[in-house]
């Protein structure tokens, strides 16, 4: 009996065959790594839902830069963790804040790492929300003015990137606004276009301090059932002036990153978040699953999905192995 079909296996018969073929490829340049700072000295205290992931303080930071650079990051996104907080944030703003502090000794000692600064409150505010809190409401446009006044500390500092993570309506255009006002045309916006309220974030919490003190964030982050709200809130980004488009989290939306892709014609950049990167270690540290071939699996799907960019702690790990199979 004469058969016809087609042999598709002829392109996967060595592993040289495949990586003649293969789409998609992860490259040290592909990845942004999360960093959390906190005020004080002495401080390297290892986040307990995240191993491997540290909070450092400015002391330590040295050291830590050093690391980053001899794996190969070329990008770090800093969060930061302030002595002291008040419910309007001011440490996120201030001209000494931890952030600033750690962006101005970062550009001074390492001035070709790019320095993206993670631009919200949460992590500065007694409350724990993204914005200006009024009774339990998040007040939209009173918050919008200290995200611009944050967005220009960062950037005085020596931010390369202002990244706002707030999901404020108009964050991006009020944040474009302030930095050209106040002379920096040129430092681009990466934003958090399309972030889900999500129980990924659960181990972050823990890392950068800032829980919210009530309720929950489902009044301005997404809901995660939702798939055409992603493209009106990336394509408000888009006109009012956004960079860089970043979903998160990353892997249970990967079809809102092709998405995201297919219709905007700026770089795209998942976050691999915090739950996610949690889920890994704990299944490899009890030995349920092999941590090199998961995480570089997931880190090709984030790729193949239409991420440009990857923002994830596992960066010096993945980095590490990518080396080891050339």
């Amino acid at each position: 009996m004469e058969l016809q079909f087609s042999r598709h296996r002829k392109l996967r018969s060595s592993a040289n065959m495949r990586a003649l073929v293969r789409e998609n490829h992860l490259r040290a340049e592909d990845f942004i790594y999360p960093l959390f700072i906190y005020e004080g000295e002495n401080i390297r205290n290892e986040v307990s839902s995240m191993p491997g992931v540290f909070q450092v303080s400015l002391d330590h930071l040295q050291a830590e830069m050093e690391d980053i650079v001899a794996h190969g990051i070329k990008s770090v996104l800093l969060f930061g963790i302030p002595k002291t907080k008040d419910a309007c944030g001011e440490q996120a703003y201030h001209e000494h804040g931890i952030v600033q502090e750690a962006t101005r000794f970062i550009k001074e000692k390492f001035p070709e790492i790019i320095v993206v600064a993670d631009t919200c409150l949460c992590e500065y505010t007694d409350h724990g929300h993204c914005g200006v809190v009024e009774g339990e409401k998040i007040l939209n446009d009173q918050s919008l003015e200290l995200l611009v006044k944050t967005a220009v500390a960062q950037a005085k500092a020596g931010a390369d990137i202002i990244a706002p993570s707030n999901m404020m309506d108009g964050f991006v255009a009020a944040i474009r606004a302030g930095l050209d006002e106040a002379g920096y045309t040129d430092i681009p916006i990466m934003s958090y276009a399309v972030k889900y309220a999500s129980a990924f974030y659960g181990p972050f919490r823990e890392a950068a301090e800032g829980a919210p003190q009530f309720g929950d964030r489902k009044t301005y982050q997404m809901d995660p059932a939702n798939r055409m709200e992603a493209f009106r809130e990336a394509e408000s980004d888009v006109a009012e002036g956004a960079d860089f488009l970043i979903i998160k989290p990353g892997m249970p939306y990967l079809d809102i990153v092709r998405d995201v892709k297919n219709n905007f014609n700026l770089p795209v950049v998942v976050y691999n978040v915090s739950g996610e990167y949690s889920m890994v270690k704990a299944a490899a540290l009890n030995g349920w699953i092999d941590e090199k071939k998961t995480v570089l699996e997931m880190l090709i799907g984030m790729k193949r999905a239409g991420a440009d960019l990857i923002i994830t702690y596992a960066a010096k790990d993945a980095i590490r192995w990518l080396k080891e199979d050339e």
